[in-house]
């Protein structure tokens, strides 16, 4: 874990922390040392003149004072250290968080990140500002003692020499045999972490099902499995303590039995006997409290472990000579796509989008469409084949470059607990007020700002909860037009909106999209009917290809789809005038 705790850490924070591991170290060695004084005072006071011991005792007094001294500075050296670091460690973690690839942030990782930045984070700065300084004491200054015993009565000091590596032993079987049951707990930590995330958000809909009284059996059955895996790894760390304890006192005992038989044959003095006896004691205690430090030690260790994981997955490669795209059409090659799994999402998929014309996808659920917009991108990238813009392949282009060309508005739509100005300037952040108005206007925001007791100055709330899904998709609209990127990806933005909002979106999407090169997946009549170009997708395979008229006359999937979509307009009744013109919240 030591050398786990600098990685965490980073490079630019491992030499403080290796300046707070070598004061603790000094510190566990001074006293050590000190307790070698205790020979010469017990010497003078069994002697023929105890008046001798005073100023052996003044030079203990003065050796403890200095000891003291060490491990307040070295205490006070890791709170700091540990405090400066607190900081300095989210913003590594949060910093290499943006730079993993998007496709990276999937919701299976929220309850493990949701854990990692907090108790991940704390535990690596408790390690150091409260655990470490006892650990290493636990272990330098019986050593230390040792050392000394070894120099007063060698053979004393000899027989708890050949103790140390049954103690080291014991310590390593007890953290092997806890590792596989603390990694269970973690695992099952971060399992219940998700699922009383997910529980909190699935309360709209339990609340629906008349179901808000009832216990939600994923989170029971998550925290139960937790309860049992806290409980396993706990009962596999009792035999480790036991062992450790037992051993030691074995070891005090035999030391006694060795002292008395020597101090009985003649070969040790009262004096020497009753020091050596003291500083068995002395390396008993810290030897029993490694049971307790090592519980919390390996506890902290799986969790850190996680953490280095997280921050040694490695970003997407940055090219070393980045090339300029010429131009914003887009072009998929062959693509082969597997997604982190043994099933292929994308198999051999070829398209080309000129630039500034749409391209519609459409097929059934699990077909792959956002998987293709998203490579597009460079959420991931291919297993085989190539994704261009501008003729050039994605992966030869710096990741900042890359997505400016690229404006995206997906059907998930998050927004940061701000105000509507803040999370349209995450467009562009240096767009001056009449350019966030216009964008605004521009995606009937203006509207939603109207209604809004504050209007720009009002809070939304965490995900903007204060707005109702189409407001929220205006907002992402207008992000993605004060962005003006050239390249423009929707996937399926009206597909869950009611009639008035989805019109009022729809004439926010017409104006995003107009000039622009356009990838969208879509299931509105009008919004495919609207593309240059379209493709049918299923299996991961690109299965018809062509404009509208022309799939239609194919009459194959394409044709069946658009059938089956019209079906629902043609039975439903003609919105009222008032719909279509006040947005509804």
């Amino acid at each position: 874990m030591i050398r786990t705790l600098p990685r965490v850490l980073g490079h630019e924070y491992a030499r403080p922390t290796r300046r707070t591991v070598a004061l603790m170290t000094t510190t566990a060695i001074a006293e050590g040392l000190s307790y070698a004084l205790l020979v010469p005072v017990l010497r003078a006071l069994f002697g023929d003149t105890p008046r001798d011991a005073w100023p052996w005792l003044a030079a203990f007094g003065g050796a403890v004072a200095a000891y003291a001294a060490l491990r307040y500075l070295s205490d006070l050296s890791g709170f700091r250290v540990g405090a400066e670091l607190l900081r300095g460690t989210y913003h590594r973690f949060g910093d290499h968080l943006a730079r993993l690839p998007l496709g990276w942030h999937g919701t299976a990782r929220l309850g493990e990140v949701s854990v990692l930045a907090s108790r991940g984070v704390l535990d690596a700065m408790g390690v150091l500002a409260h655990l470490l300084a006892p650990f290493v004491s636990a272990c330098v200054t019986p050593l230390t003692i040792v050392v000394v015993m070894l120099a007063v009565t060698w053979q004393l000091g000899l027989a708890a020499l050949l103790a140390v590596p049954l103690v080291a032993a014991i310590q390593l079987w007890t953290g092997r045999t806890t590792a596989a049951g603390d990694a269970e707990r973690v695992e099952r930590e971060h399992e219940a972490t998700g699922r009383v995330i997910e529980y909190l958000r699935a309360q709209p809909v339990l609340r629906a099902g008349g179901r808000s009284q009832e216990r939600f059996g994923l989170l029971d059955d998550a925290l139960r499995d937790l309860e049992h895996a806290s409980r396993r790894s706990t009962v596999s760390a009792v035999p480790g303590v036991l062992g450790l304890a037992l051993t030691v006192q074995a070891v005090f005992t035999a030391l006694l039995t060795l002292g008395t038989h020597l101090a009985l044959g003649g070969t040790l003095g009262p004096a020497e006997t009753l020091a050596t006896l003291v500083l068995a004691a002395r390396c008993a205690d810290p030897l029993l409290s490694l049971a307790d430090i090592g519980g919390q030690l390996r506890g902290a260790r799986t969790v850190l472990s996680g953490l280095d994981a997280v921050l040694r997955a490695e970003p997407l490669p940055e090219p070393d000579k980045p090339e300029q795209p010429a131009g914003h059409g887009l072009e998929l090659d062959s693509v082969v796509f597997h997604g982190g799994g043994d099933r292929v999402v994308l198999d051999g998929v070829s398209l080309s989008v000129p630039q500034g014309r749409r391209l519609a996808v459409v097929g059934p659920s699990g077909a792959g469409k956002s998987t293709l917009l998203r490579l597009l991108a460079r959420f991931h990238d291919v297993d085989g084949g190539a994704v261009r813009i501008g003729g050039v392949d994605v992966r030869a282009v710096r990741t900042e470059e890359l997505m400016s060309h690229f404006a995206i508005v997906f059907q998930d739509v998050h927004l940061f607990d701000g105000t509507i100005e803040e999370n349209v300037r995450l467009g562009r952040p240096d767009a001056d007020v009449a350019e966030v108005r216009a964008a605004a206007s521009a995606a009937r925001l203006d509207e939603v700002v109207e209604r809004l007791p504050g209007g720009w100055a009002a809070h939304i709330g965490e995900g903007g909860a204060r707005l109702s899904g189409g407001e929220r998709q205006r907002v992402s609209i207008a992000r993605a037009l004060l962005k003006d990127a050239p390249v423009v990806l929707l996937d399926e933005v009206t597909s869950a909106l009611d009639p008035a909002n989805e019109a009022a979106v729809h004439e926010g999407i017409e104006r995003l999209m107009a000039g622009r090169t356009v990838v969208m997946v879509a299931h509105r009549p009008r919004t495919v009917r609207g593309a240059d170009r379209i493709v049918f997708l299923d299996g991961g395979r690109i299965v018809e290809e062509g404009d509208h008229d022309e799939l239609l006359r194919q009459d194959g999937r394409y044709a069946e789809y658009w059938n089956i979509s019209l079906a629902p307009a043609l039975s439903s009744p003609p919105q009222p005038q008032w719909a279509m013109n006040k947005p509804l919240r």
